[in-house]
Formats: structure tokens, sequence, C-alpha cells
């Protein structure tokens, strides 16, 4: 085997997306050497076409919304939401990530990676050798083989939607996940028309059923056209607008057509040379985040939760082991929100032997936030194996933030007896965990109970 000082990097991380940077940025504060391959923006998908600009679409509908419901007026400028969102995708421009980059002292190799035997990523017929290889290559959107769907020209997926120039007069979406339902909510709230196709019995078909039933609520509320439980059965073009046949013989008419139905891993060319066997849920890798010799895998192209934060956790797990620290990735607490207002998020388990339920609209003085508090649909469900929490999902206002408290708890396994200990400041959302934590105690309690046993 070469000596160490002889490859052209230490490290070379095949995609600069989020989780491709964040490790790379990681190795080289370790006193690495190391390149990046990207071949389009670096930044990637997260950055430019996902996470980043669908938040700002949402953030103008989501303030407006809550001024109305808190004694003030309020009205979306279009035009300055749209200016906004090109602000904050840098004009697609990653001018700013090469500067970030080059500060690190990174080397940025544009142009597609190709693997070509351990430590060497060949980038447009040029080899580069390292002593480890990451791949961090991303995923895809998924077109489903819907009759006439992958011919029609001009369908958007995240990429164009998160991008479109102007409202949609009428959005046609196709798939109920985290994009679309986030995307309903901004293009309807931006002032557009919105019919949403789902197969399953609820959005966020992955997520508890409470849960997507009762963000269905929110959406129908805010006017969202919700058919679910129904699926597309062919797509076509009318003159100026695209047409999908569903199963129950409707026929829904719109001027685009999102389709968000989901992403599978990208996979790079070169696996064979490195010993690797991808399927279609991406590249296998180890508790470590290996996946041969010299070679790692993070991010999408391992297909264990195509989500950006397990991705950069990766990251940050495979610059450990590279850096000399055994350090094992742990998937039990993973959260996940999908940002519509109200936040819909969930972490860990999603069933157990014991869960309770506490409403939003029971925690006191949550009005001085939302004067319809009284009519809240939030909620927040614990799950429990009878000794810790395994799992939790909320809906409500920054759901999202308020969960990491059952995150965190779940990951290091904190006892229920603490957590019931642990004091919630007042006024907050946070003081749902009270409520909740007492009702799962009374739960187990009650299981509990010896046969014959009579409360007092």
């Amino acid at each position: 085997m070469e000596a160490m000082n002889s490859y052209d990097y230490d490290v070379i991380v095949v995609g600069a997306g989020s989780p491709g940077e964040h490790c790379a940025g990681e190795l080289a504060d370790g006193g690495l050497r190391v390149a990046v391959v990207e071949r389009e923006l670096a930044g990637g998908e997260c950055s430019y076409y996902a996470c980043i600009p669908s938040k700002t679409l949402l953030r103008p509908g989501e303030a407006v919304h809550e001024a109305r419901e808190a004694a003030a007026t309020a009205e979306v400028d279009v035009p300055a939401a749209l200016a906004y969102r090109d602000y904050m995708v840098s004009n697609y421009s990653d001018a700013d990530q090469q500067q970030w980059l080059a500060g690190k002292g990174i080397d940025l190799i544009r142009g597609t990676g190709r693997l070509a035997g351990p430590g060497v990523v060949e980038v447009d017929g040029v080899r580069h050798t390292a002593a480890h290889v990451v791949v961090a290559t991303g995923s895809d959107a998924v077109i489903p083989p819907v009759p006439g769907l992958r011919e029609l020209p001009g369908i958007w997926t995240n990429r164009e939607v998160t991008g479109m120039k102007a409202v949609p007069r009428r959005l046609l979406i196709l798939g109920g996940g985290p994009v679309g339902a986030e995307m309903a909510q901004a293009v309807r709230r931006l002032g557009g028309e919105v019919a949403l196709t789902e197969g399953a019995s609820h959005v966020l078909g992955r997520e508890p059923t409470p849960l997507g039933e009762a963000l269905g609520e929110e959406l129908r509320r805010d006017g969202v056209e919700l058919n679910l439980g129904i699926q597309a059965t062919g797509a076509r073009r009318d003159g100026q607008d695209y047409v999908l046949t569903l199963n129950d013989g409707r026929e829904l008419r719109g001027d685009h057509l999102l389709v968000a139905t989901g992403r599978r891993p990208r996979l790079p060319a070169g696996l064979d040379t490195v010993g690797v066997t991808a399927g279609s849920h991406g590249i296998p890798v180890d508790a470590r985040l290996r996946a041969g010799e010299r070679l790692w895998a993070i991010g999408d192209a391992t297909g264990i939760r195509l989500l950006t934060h397990v991705g950069k956790y990766q990251g940050e797990v495979v610059a450990s082991n590279i850096l000399g620290e055994h350090r094992d990735a742990h998937y039990e607490a993973m959260p996940d929100v999908v940002y519509t207002d109200p936040q819909a998020g969930a972490v860990g388990a999603t069933e157990a032997e014991f869960s309770a339920t506490a409403q939003l609209s029971e925690v006191a003085k949550t009005a001085t936030y939302n004067h319809a508090y009284a009519q809240s649909k939030g909620f927040l469900t614990l799950l429990s194996d009878g000794e810790r929490l395994t799992g939790a999902y909320a809906l409500g206002p920054e759901a999202g933030e308020w969960l990491q408290q059952a995150t965190l708890a779940i990951r290091a396994r904190v006892q229920l007896d603490v957590l019931r200990d642990v004091i919630q400041p007042f006024p907050t959302f946070s003081e749902i965990y009270v409520a909740g934590l007492k009702a799962l105690r009374a739960q187990i309690a009650a299981t509990r109970q010896p046969a014959g046993a009579e409360s007092p």
C-alpha cells in the first residue's frame, strides 16, 4: 500500500451537499488535507432546492396567519417573498460556499466523481487518490410509473416548486409526504389553489396516523383540497392544463403539476471497483458508516433516513472515525419535522407498550400566543416501554423545537421519573410535557396494578 504522504489527499468526499461539506469541514478542522467533488452547486439540494427555499416560502404565510390570529393584520407581499427566496438561495450561486471551502483549506474539484478502485476517484477522466473516500452523492426525486407521467414536459419536482417564479393558479400535487404537505400550504397561503392526491389514508404516510390526520385537517382548513386513499391512474396535458386521472373516475386539472412521491439514493459509478453492491435502498454500511476498504458513505446515499440533519450527523461520525476516534452511529432518536403551520414532528418509535396524549388546548395560557387555542388540534403523544421514553410525536407551533426534549430524552435514555422532575418554563408549549408525562405515568401504573387490587 502506498505511504500516506504519497496520496493526493487524506480524504476525498464525493458530493458537496450538506452532509459532504459537514464531513469535509470536520476533517479539515482535524488537520487533514481534504477535497470535495461536486458536479452541481456546492451546498447541494438542501441549500438551493429543498430545506432552505421551502422554509423561506412557508414563512411569510405563517407569519401572516399568526398575525391574524393574534389581533393584528398582515398581508403577504408575494414578489417580496419570492425575492427573499432568491436571496436565501444566493441566487443559485455557490460563491459563498466556495469561499467557505477555501477558508477551510478544502479543494473543490468540479465534475462528476467516479470510483476507480480503493482510494481512487476519477473526475472527468482525471485520477485523484486518497487514504479514504467518503461517498455523499445524495438522492434524486422519484417519478412514479403513472401512465403518461414520465413523458410529460414541464412537471415539477422539489427543485422547480421551490424555485417558482410566480405562484401557480392551481397546483396539482402528487404525493402527501413532507414536500407535498409543505408546498401545498406554501402555495395556498401565497394565493394559489392546491389539489393534493395521496395514496395513503392520510398525509405524512410514513408518520403515525393521528399526526397525519391532524395535519390534514389543518391543510383543509387552509383551503387545500385533499384526495386521500386515492391513486393516480393517468397523467396528460390538455392545452395549458395538466390533467390527473384518479382511480375513482375523477379528473383534476391545474396549470402546474408537482410530483412529490419520494426520493431514492443517487449512487456513484464505479462501486464495483471497490467491491460494493448497492441496492435500491442505497449503499450498505456498518455501524461506523464504513462501506468497504477505506470507503465510507453518508447522507441520502446510505438510504437510512433521507434527512439533511441525519446526513450531517453521519458526516460527523465518519470524520470522528477517520480522525482516530471509534464512533458508532445511533438512530433510535432521529427527529423528523414537517415545517407546516402548525409543525408536525416525530422522533423514535411509532408504537410502544404504553402511550399517552396531551392536548395543546389544555396547556395553560397558550392563548397568549394565539387567540384560537381553545380550538387547537395540537397535541403531544409520548410512547414508552414503562421505564423510559421510546418515541414521541406532536403537532403544534414550533413543535420541532419542543420535541427536542423528547429527542434528547430518548437518546440519553432518561428515566421517566427524571423527566417528570424537569421544570418547564411558563407559559411555553413545552409545558405540555407535564400533562403528557402525568397521563403516561397513570397509564403505566394502571397496567401494573396487581390483579384484583382496587385503587384507594
